[in-house]
């Protein structure tokens, strides 16, 4: 995500002046967007070329003066000529925001797309650059939320100072609102029905333990993105990218507990400690771990803990690395006729009977899928190659699955037992198995480097 040149914000102009210079159709268009606010819409021009009677505006035929920027709150100017030139000098010596029409250098604001529920309104804005693309991504926006917003949005209006007086608490009175707008509540004796009913009663905390994927925002489900915007903390993993974090509320507290390897800054007992101490204080709290919590997440510990300390819980699947990295490759890891099942495992503390179990597994045709440090690939390939699995195995390894900057390698696992790669950083799942053969792999690199033979 790149950095934004410009603030968004909403601009209040009630009882104001919007003025237009300009008398073609691109001042019409300025103003067919002007006129839904409540300010004075004026336009003025030396000479009206374009139909503005159906809009309700003040239109002036006349060279503009810079008396007729008294009251205005912004400028737009559309015109090129002496009326253009004139109209931005007074504006820049009145400090009024400026838009110049097809001159985004000379905008101090620039008009956004609005897809208009009022009075709430969804602005996009390409800063200028791409005002086409901006037109296209509101289609899409408009087409999704239904025309009957405007008027819950009202009713939340309404409700805003029964509720401060009612809810105190900042976080019972967002808890509030969220279940106002996630309702199909209309009237305000309903919204006041669903306000005693929240005063009536303090409201318990909540664990939501939520897998993150692999990493790629697009690769986070729809669940999840809304419990992270309904999070008061947002409890997360070291390898959660901080875009899937950032997708939370901006004042929800983000607490990181990661473990690198060989850094731990909160154990495992700690952060059980943590969740339950936030849910006790009423909290709801996202868990955000990377790919899916059940599977390598350490989740069953902590249920294990927020039910002995009666803690409500909710668990939200996420993608894990291996199925993200059968997904880059189009490796089918089961495969009719030569995988008839795939074994997620990690190679970390796993002794010879689990490897020789892992090895008959494989022999016997199932994929196997390896989340473990790229340090420990070489050895635990040393020995499965000892415990009987051939060495002509297809081998396929992808780093950062999921995720733009992936990278993957493909060869044996007798070539990954040389250990001659050099690995991108980043976690690595490793897919050992016949089926490895039948993916994708063309963009891989392959396991071992090969030097020239020097004579």
């Amino acid at each position: 995500m790149g950095d934004l040149n410009t603030f968004p914000l909403s601009y209040k102009v009630a009882g104001q002046r919007i003025v237009i210079v300009g008398g073609g159709e691109e001042a019409r268009n300025k103003a067919r967007l002007a006129v839904k606010t409540t300010a004075l819409v004026v336009i003025i021009a030396s000479k009206i070329k374009a139909d503005f009677s159906h809009l309700g505006a003040t239109v002036v035929e006349r060279p503009f003066v810079a008396a007729d920027l008294d009251g205005a709150a912004l400028l737009f100017v559309a015109d090129d000529g002496p009326d253009g030139a004139v109209a931005k000098a007074a504006a820049r010596a009145r400090r009024i925001p400026t838009n110049v029409v097809d001159m985004p250098g000379e905008c101090d604001f620039y008009t956004p797309s609005i897809i208009d529920r009022a009075p709430l309104t969804v602005a996009i804005s390409s800063e200028g650059e791409a005002p086409v693309l901006a037109r296209l991504v509101r289609a899409r926006i408009e087409a999704v939320l239904a025309p009957e917003l405007g008027a819950l949005a009202r009713l939340a209006g309404r409700m805003r100072d029964r509720v401060q007086r009612l809810l105190p608490e900042g976080r019972a009175r967002r808890h509030y609102f969220e279940a106002l707008a996630g309702s199909d509540l209309r009237t305000i004796g309903d919204a006041e029905r669903l306000l005693a009913a929240h005063a009536a009663r303090l409201e318990p905390g909540i664990v939501h333990l939520i897998g993150a994927g692999p990493g790629a925002i697009d690769l986070l489900t729809l669940r999840a993105q809304r419990l992270l915007q309904e999070a008061d903390v947002i409890v997360h993993d070291q390898l959660v990218p901080a875009a899937v974090i950032e997708m939370g509320r901006r004042d929800a507290e983000r607490i990181a507990v990661g473990k690198a390897r060989g850094h731990h800054s909160f154990t495992q007992a700690q952060i059980n400690a943590l969740l339950v101490r936030l849910a006790r204080e009423g909290k709801r709290v996202a868990r955000l771990k990377g790919g899916d919590p059940m599977l390598f997440g350490r989740a069953g510990e902590e249920i294990a803990a927020l039910r002995e300390e009666g803690i409500a819980y909710t668990i939200v699947p996420g993608i894990s690395a291996a199925l993200a990295a059968a997904a880059d490759t189009a490796t089918p890891v089961t495969l009719r006729n030569v995988s008839p099942g795939v074994v997620f495992a990690t190679a970390h503390a796993a002794d010879d009977g689990e490897l020789g179990h892992w090895a008959g597994l494989a022999a016997a045709g199932l994929t196997l899928a390896f989340y473990m440090g790229k340090a420990l690939a070489p050895v635990v390939a040393d020995r499965l190659l000892a415990a009987g699995v051939a060495a002509t195995m297809p081998v396929g390894i992808v780093v950062n699955a999921g995720r733009s900057d992936r990278a993957s390698y493909l060869g044996t696992l007798g070539e990954l037992a040389e250990g001659a790669v050099e690995f991108a950083d980043g976690p690595a799942v490793i897919l050992i198995g016949e089926a490895v053969a039948a993916g994708d792999w063309q963009d891989a690199a392959g396991l071992v480097v090969r030097q020239a033979r020097v004579a």
